[in-house]
Parts: C-alpha cells; structure tokens; sequence
C-alpha cells in the first residue's frame, strides 16, 4: 500500500474523520478521548456493516486485530488498514514487529507506552480531539492532531553540546561541521542510547539531539518528559541524513523534488518498513557513479564543500552559524 489514505466513520452520535500517511500510526492519549471507540466501532462495522448504525467511508478495507490469534488472523490481512488497540500486549513484541514487517497494510496502533520495536515516525504519533458538535444530531467530531509534528529547536542558539544518532555518515557530517564551529560532538551509537546519554552523571550541559525522524517515535515520550521538566535540550528530526542530502536539492532531480513533495505516494509499505530505508534507496540510487556517490557508512568529502555544505545547513539549526 502506498499514498494517503482517509477514514470517515461515523454513526448517529460520534463522528471521526483523519487520515493515514504512513504504515505505522500511533495515537495515544489520555482515557476518555475516544481512542477505543474509534477501534470498536471499525470492528463493529467489520462485523455487522451498515446494520451496525454505523457507516465508514475509506479507499481500503479496515479491520482490527486482536486476542491470542492475532498472527492468524494478520495472515488474512491484505492492502487494508489495521487497527490494534490498547491492552495488546502483542504490540510489544518482536514477533510483532517481524510479522508486520513486508506486509503492505497500514497499522493503526493505540498504545500509550513506547513501542521500542517499531520504527515509527514522530510526525505519525497522534492524539484525538473534538473540534465541534453538528446540530440536533449532537454528533461530536473528532479528528486526530500531530503530538510531536514539528522539529524542535531549529531557530533555538547553538548548544554547547551536539548528539547525533548514529555514528555514519550523519555522524561525520556533523562532527566535522561541530570542530569547524568549535562545539563538542559525539555519536550516541543508536537512538535508544540517547535518554540514557542525556541522564547520565550531573545535569547536562545544553544539548542539541539529531535524529532521525522517520524512525524516531519510540523515543519521544521520555525525551519530551525530559524537556517539560527544564532539561536543557532542544531535537532536529529531518526524516534521515539521506532525506536532508535529497532536499537541499544539491541533484537538481525532479524526480527526486517529486518524491519528496509527498513520500507517501512513492513509498510502498510492503518494501520499506521504515521511510529512512526509502531515502537511502533513492539516494544511493541517484548518485551512483556520479561525483555525488553516497556510502551511508563513509561521508562522501563533497558533502563537505563549501557550496555543499551550504546547502544542506541551510536546513538545519546550524543556518545562521555556518
């Protein structure tokens, strides 16, 4: 499955009305805000269709898995939408994780807790509200909001202290961008080591966390925990370091602008468990024998020339200091 996809469900009393970007949604939130009437009620219409006094409006089949058989029943699943709710323990899994992976559904998962094992995109954690009553029916509309949509810390000053996610090509991008700024940078060596980076020993000096967005998720919930109580920290998320090379627009490909202006219609979810995976595809695939030549695990020194380099901090919080 591949491109946006639109849920409209609704019955005499309720009314949800979204829609899915990538292959995994999360929504979570507080109890009481609809989140497993929106899963009951796409069960309901799965089971008894519009008998149900409910009517649903989506381009796709959307179903809900569930219980003990849940890999059984995930066997019939097919270019549908699958909805998962809390009280799953399954979703914590790395059966999970390895059952969905190459499928080509989208999962839509209610869980409150970080799912370690998923690679899922900060910009598809979401939460419900309503936005409006519709007249006598007194139907509630609810529609789902982007927690954590928006990187944090682009027009903040420099920190003292950069922590990059991995220790590739990113890493060495930034780490040479750091010494020529006279700024300490170091690789977290994985996203789950960050928290524990940021916790360690005394207070942290003000740090700056690059990551990579697009299979980020996991990790905001505690990180943004750690901001709300004062922790000097600020987040740049680009999708990748391959997505941020692709969108300074260095190539001056339109398929590439093409593929960037909307992911979701070139990314099919059968072939890409994560977005990132797509970008270093469509990188390593464009620049391949060409002086642009990218190696996730060794930084191309062209990336590092003045006219490049420019070009890619123009997208990042270190514009205003390079």
């Amino acid at each position: 499955m591949k491109g946006p996809q639109r849920v409209i469900i609704q019955n005499k009393r309720i009314r949800y009305d979204f829609t899915i970007h990538r292959n995994l949604t999360i929504i979570c939130g507080d109890s009481a805000t609809g989140k497993t009437k929106l899963v009951e009620m796409i069960q309901e219409y799965y089971d008894n269709g519009e008998s149900s006094g409910i009517t649903l409006d989506c381009p796709k089949t959307c179903v809900t898995l569930a219980g003990r058989n849940w890999q059984a029943e995930l066997a019939l699943y097919k270019d549908s939408l699958v909805f998962v709710d809390e009280g799953n323990a399954f979703v914590t899994s790395e059966a999970f994780a390895k059952a969905i992976q190459g499928t080509d559904n989208y999962y839509i998962i209610v869980n409150r807790e970080n799912l370690e094992n998923l690679p899922y995109s900060v910009k598809e954690i979401y939460g419900i509200r309503t936005s409006g009553k519709y007249g006598g029916l007194k139907q509630t509309y609810n529609e789902l909001f982007e927690i954590y949509g928006q990187p944090l810390g682009k027009n903040n000053a420099l920190p003292s202290t950069v922590l990059v996610e991995d220790s590739n090509a990113g890493y060495q991008f930034f780490s040479a961008i750091c010494e020529k700024q006279q700024l300490a940078c170091a690789s977290a060596g994985g996203k789950s080591n960050i928290f524990e980076r940021l916790t360690q020993g005394d207070a942290p000096a003000a740090t700056l966390i690059i990551a990579d967005g697009a299979a980020f998720g996991s990790q905001m919930g505690k990180i943004a925990k750690l901001i709300e109580n004062g922790a000097p920290v600020s987040l740049y998320l680009p999708e990748s370091f391959e997505w941020l090379l692709l969108a300074s627009d260095l190539l001056k490909d339109n398929e590439i602008r093409q593929a960037l202006a909307d992911p979701s219609k070139s990314i099919e979810s059968a072939d890409y468990f994560s977005w990132e995976r797509f970008f270093t595809k469509l990188l390593t695939d464009k620049t391949i024998s060409t002086i642009w030549q990218y190696n996730k695990k060794k930084l191309n020194p062209i990336y590092l020339h003045d006219r490049e380099r420019q070009a890619i901090l123009a997208l990042t919080p270190f514009s205003r200091h390079s």
